[in-house]
């Protein structure tokens, strides 16, 4: 196993880190900054990154010997040897997640599911805790928020309520024509019709500013 400790995360020379997915000090010991680099832990960690290809959030890595005992980690923990990483379950679906681990040739795993991490080391093979419940959905990284459904939208409305209005507009025009050049007996009916018309145009007036409207309040939410 090769390994190499530093005193502190600070003194690990940059030619010497080969991991790019990772830096020393979120491997380094949070109580200390000391650092002990296993290569062999660190390439299973970045191939499982590449893998997994998004970004694993690493709760704690290696820890000194007194960190561990403040913690209270166990006695013979891997992480002394740094050869495990507690990973939070945040951004993955811990089935994949573990199924990736596996394939990538770690061995041992501890299940966190209240604290919202999982524990991967280098093994012996074990294994503890109860598994995360089953996700009802993968997660998803990343993903944009959902656009407004046409039917609901509001540009829609309102640009149906003014097409509507405009053609009611227009037919209530041709009605009052028709019945002031053919049906004189009904003559009396024709300023109502001529109300009805205006109403109609009040009402497409009303819908081209609900389009203006929400296309500007969408514009600026920055969902156009």
């Amino acid at each position: 196993m090769m390994t190499t400790f530093y005193h502190h995360w600070r003194d690990v020379p940059q030619s010497a880190w080969r991991w790019p997915n990772f830096s020393p000090a979120e491997i380094a010991c949070r109580g200390t900054g000391k650092l002990l680099v296993n290569e062999p832990a660190l390439d299973k960690l970045q191939a499982l990154r590449d893998r997994l290809g998004k970004p694993l959030i690493v709760r704690s890595a290696y820890r000194s010997p007194e960190h561990n005992r403040a913690v209270g980690g166990a006695a013979r923990s891997k992480h002394m040897d740094g050869a495990a990483f507690d990973i939070a379950m945040s951004n993955h679906d811990p089935l994949a997640f573990e199924a990736a681990a596996r394939e990538v040739g770690l061995l041992g795993f501890g299940f966190y599911p209240r604290s919202g991490f999982m524990h991967i080391d280098l093994g012996p093979a074990r294994q503890w805790g109860d598994r995360f419940p089953i996700r009802s959905t993968a997660f998803v990284e990343d993903t944009p928020p959902a656009r407004e459904v046409l039917a609901a939208s509001r540009t829609m409305k309102g640009g149906g309520a003014a097409c509507v209005a405009t053609l009611g507009a227009a037919g209530v025009e041709v009605v009052q024509q028709m019945l002031a050049e053919t049906q004189t007996a009904i003559l009396p009916l024709v300023p109502y019709l001529d109300t009805l018309r205006w109403v109609f145009i009040a009402v497409a007036l009303g819908g081209i500013a609900v389009t203006i409207y929400a296309r500007l309040d969408d514009w600026k939410r920055g969902r156009r």
